[in-house]
């Protein structure tokens, strides 16, 4: 079931298009308020757009002219809160969407045992809600959703509120029913975009600013916010013949990448946390790229810190953050080889 988006949303500055294939899961990422869950609202009929239309599987949901009723749509919500019918059981909540449609009894049990079975939930089938841990609340939720035989699955962070114990095994389980469906999944985790997408779309203040395959997206992000969802810095400007030249006038050099950057064009360059080294004052010696930075932020990361100064990064030791004395407010230059930069155009 492929799925056509335009979705305008005047009132939320909310402005967006974009295609989901037959049997592909597409991850929407972006900030806060960058209108993920306005346009999942808009898919699943929860919400009316200013303009714009909704196509699945070549019938218009959402036009100039029409408008499907959400519970018509055979669209399906898996969100943070499970919102599993408390005075049910886990069978009769996963029960309740064949039997919305039309399902005889006997149909529905049916189809509600094979999916809790699907999410290895047999066991939770006579409980209800309230006897219900969160990863076993949400695993039935992913039960009812499939069990309504959605043509096309929407996820708002689905792990979100769950313990960081719990989430892995929810993740494996969503990699494995997600397989050749068509889905689309809002999420600022990126694991779940990793392990669950096959395309990103990312949103910035209401627009679509990114696109394409996961991988190629994460590995290359051409958007401030993709490339720090991957953990990597990004420096935006105009492409140079073997750099990136920021509006104020610092080139950053480095080796350029397909597509290769025009000089003039718009550009981006990308570089690894990992591969930026700190000093108190800018070094000579070899070629390098020398960015004077004040840091903002000391994170602890594992066995490394991570200094962050605005919208760049970079990993040191333990034992170099306190040998270099940074704390915020400290001015300092951040160094990188031009070989550990990529030049991408924008």
């Amino acid at each position: 079931m492929s799925a056509l988006v335009e979705v305008v949303v005047a009132e939320r500055g909310v402005d967006v298009a974009f295609e989901v294939a037959d049997g592909e899961t597409v991850a929407l990422l972006g900030p806060n308020g960058a209108g993920k869950s306005t346009t999942l609202g808009v898919l699943g009929g929860l919400l009316r757009p200013d303009a714009g239309r909704i196509v699945l599987d070549g019938e218009e949901l959402t036009g100039p002219r029409r408008w499907v009723a959400p519970h018509a749509r055979r669209t399906a919500l898996l969100a943070q809160d499970p919102l599993l019918f408390p005075h049910l059981t886990a069978l009769e909540n996963v029960a309740f969407g064949p039997r919305s449609t039309g399902a005889g009894r006997r149909a529905a049990r049916a189809t509600a045992e094979h999916w809790l079975a699907e999410v290895d939930a047999t066991d939770l089938a006579h409980r209800r809600p309230a006897r219900l841990s969160g990863g076993q609340a949400q695993r039935v939720a992913v039960a009812r959703a499939l069990a309504a035989d959605p043509r096309l699955l929407l996820l708002d962070e689905p792990m979100a509120a769950l313990d960081v114990a719990v989430a892995p095994a929810l993740r494996t389980l969503l990699r494995r029913v997600l397989a050749d469906r068509t889905a689309v999944i809002v999420t600022h985790h990126v694991l779940d975009a990793l392990l669950l997408a096959d395309r990103v779309v990312v949103l910035e203040a209401g627009r679509v600013s990114e696109q394409g395959p996961t991988a190629e997206v994460l590995s290359r992000p051409r958007s401030a916010f993709a490339a720090r969802f991957a953990g990597l810095n990004l420096v935006a400007g105009t492409a140079t013949a073997d750099g990136v030249r920021r509006p104020d006038g610092l080139v950053l050099h480095g080796t350029p990448g397909e597509p290769h950057p025009a000089p003039g064009a718009d550009a981006v360059a990308v570089f690894r946390p990992s591969a930026v080294a700190v000093h108190r004052e800018p070094p000579g010696g070899s070629p390098r790229n020398a960015l004077p930075v004040t840091v903002t932020e000391l994170e602890p990361l594992a066995d490394v810190i991570r200094v962050r100064a605005g919208d760049l990064a970079a990993d040191v030791t333990v034992a170099a953050a306190a040998e270099l004395a940074l704390a915020p407010g400290v001015p300092v230059t951040f160094v990188v080889k031009a070989t550990e930069v990529d030049l991408y155009a924008r």
